[in-house]
């Protein structure tokens, strides 16, 4: 043990020092404290410190307050540049043939707020010869000038209620013909479909009713969807269909992330999945399923809760599906999950016709 009679006096001004330590600990991060009266003590003999460093932040706030608002931006490292993607296919027919003809299709789940999100710019760089959109939620009479696109025709088919469905077709070649809805009031208050007439073929562009929340529209969609089915039946007896759009069904368990928990899910309800097979029994052709039938995760819907998109945690809703008889002019179906802008991708077709 050390000698007596050198150590206490050591001792005690060690415990002085860690008395003056925490003291002036406390009396930084305690400032407001009433019941520390010792840091206040110990403070007394720096107050133009303390003054200079109140200015500094009096002056700080000042500055702040001239300097313009700034929103705080997400950077989705993710997300490529348009420019950085290939737009371009390499797919021919089984004949070889190159394609020579392209149809996109997009739910932009709003028209305004896609245009703000450079949706000219998708266009622009895809190029197709027909473009359809599906969920505008904007009455022509109300869009912006920017959505009027040149070189295209616009058509669109409003919904009654404003800021609701909506569709709306852009085509290079002005269409022989261009009708709105089905022909039926029950199902033509809600902008649901375009169908414009080409001289080789009729092109259907869609948003299909969503069975709703809880199921609650279902018996709504059941009756879209046989009533639908006969219109397109009707049209195909005539001309060959090409069909795209929103249809709001995944057909089967390979078309979305979580089947086995969806199964009492609109989009996947057995009755919502039998009549996408009874469609494709009256002769058309789910033209991806036809040319990749075994690729999983590939889809073209995610929502926007729990960063689903970049886990892809989605579904495949929007589709183009062919008369049989058209096949011969299929080249190639491509999902643009790359291109953002809404809770879906854009869809292209290429055929040569």
């Amino acid at each position: 043990m050390p000698p007596k009679g050198k150590k206490p006096a050591a001792k005690k001004k060690t415990e002085n020092e860690n008395s003056a330590k925490h003291d002036l600990s406390a009396s930084e991060s305690s400032d407001s404290d009433p019941g520390n009266k010792g840091a206040k003590k110990k403070n007394n003999s720096k107050p133009k410190d303390k003054n200079k460093e109140d200015a500094k932040k009096r002056g700080a706030k000042r500055e702040a307050k001239d300097m313009p608002e700034t929103k705080k931006q997400k950077v989705d490292l993710e997300k490529p540049e348009l420019s950085d993607l290939n737009f371009e296919c390499n797919k021919t027919t089984k004949e070889g043939e190159k394609w020579n003809f392209k149809i996109s299709s997009w739910n932009v789940a709003g028209l305004r707020a896609w245009l703000k999100k450079s949706g000219i710019d998708y266009v622009l760089k895809e190029d197709p010869d027909i473009l359809c959109l599906q969920e505008t939620k904007c009455p022509e009479k109300k869009l912006p000038s920017e959505a009027k696109l040149s070189g295209y025709h616009m058509y669109c088919c409003d919904s009654q209620k404003d800021g609701y469905a909506g569709v709306a077709l852009y085509t290079k070649e002005k269409p022989l013909k261009v009708t709105y809805g089905l022909g039926m009031k029950e199902h033509d208050s809600e902008g649901r479909a375009i169908t414009a007439e080409y001289e080789k073929f009729f092109l259907v562009a869609t948003y299909v009713p969503n069975a709703g929340q809880g199921l609650k529209t279902l018996p709504k969609r059941m009756k879209w969807d046989e009533d639908f089915r006969n219109y397109l039946k009707d049209l195909d007896s005539k001309k060959p269909v090409i069909l795209c759009g929103d249809l709001n069904v995944a057909h089967n368990p390979i078309d979305l992330a979580n089947p086995k928990t969806n199964t009492k899910s609109a989009g996947f309800t057995q009755e919502e999945r039998d009549n996408m097979t009874e469609l494709l029994k009256q002769g058309f052709v789910d033209t991806f399923r036809h040319l990749y039938p075994e690729v999983s995760g590939a889809y073209t819907y995610w929502t926007f809760i729990g960063n689903a998109r970049s886990r892809n945690t989605g579904w495949r809703l929007d589709y183009f599906v062919l008369s049989e008889r058209l096949l011969y002019s299929l080249c190639d179906n491509v999902i643009r999950s790359k291109v953002y802008g809404s809770d879906h991708c854009p869809v292209t077709l290429f055929l040569h016709v």
